[in-house]
């Protein structure tokens, strides 16, 4: 089954980037690589179950099992022991990458209050994407009612784009509603 937004991305976004950057070679037209989904899980050293409430909702959102990240110092100030689970991302590739954003940017991203677009500057120089959601209400999988606690989540898009301005293009056409 393939997902509409790749569908759109193999004919109409190749034929207008090539057309806009002047590609000779079909190769260097920039494509979706990645896309990694991000919690980090401020009090799971107090609170075990919260991080086992993130790994079911990331798996939710995603449609795969998320991995357990684990901190890399020991912070005194935070409390926080080398090794320790301090957060949840899973890595999305493929077929389940062009759903996801098909669904980020179609249904999820309408559905934040106050909604006026996403940013168009947070980029990071080398053709990334990254945008953060304050919580995961926003996605239909979530259940109003069965949610313990408020949780935001970094998203950020990989591409192979070379720059800001290519990956910029690339995602607008994809649909991704940049602010004004």
């Amino acid at each position: 089954m393939a997902s509409r937004l790749k569908e759109k991305y193999t004919s109409e976004v190749v034929k207008a980037l090539t057309e806009k950057f002047g590609y000779t070679n079909i190769m260097d037209v920039p494509k979706l690589e990645k896309v990694v989904i991000n919690m980090g899980i401020g009090d799971a050293r107090e609170n075990p179950k919260g991080l086992e409430k993130a790994v079911e909702e990331l798996t939710l959102i995603a449609g795969q099992k998320p991995v357990t990240t684990k901190a890399k110092k020991s912070v005194a100030n935070f409390k926080l022991r080398e090794g320790m689970p301090i957060g949840v991302k899973v890595t999305l590739r493929g077929e389940k990458m062009f759903h996801f954003m098909d669904k980020f940017m179609n249904i999820s991203l309408p559905r934040v209050r106050d909604f006026a677009g996403v940013n168009p500057n947070s980029f990071d120089g080398r053709g990334n994407y990254a945008v953060g959601i304050k919580e995961q209400l926003i996605f239909p999988e979530i259940e109003y009612d069965k949610v313990d606690k408020v949780m935001g989540m970094d998203i950020i898009v990989v591409t192979t784009a070379k720059t800001d301005e290519e990956s910029r293009e690339l995602l607008k056409l994809m649909g991704m509603p940049f602010r004004k």
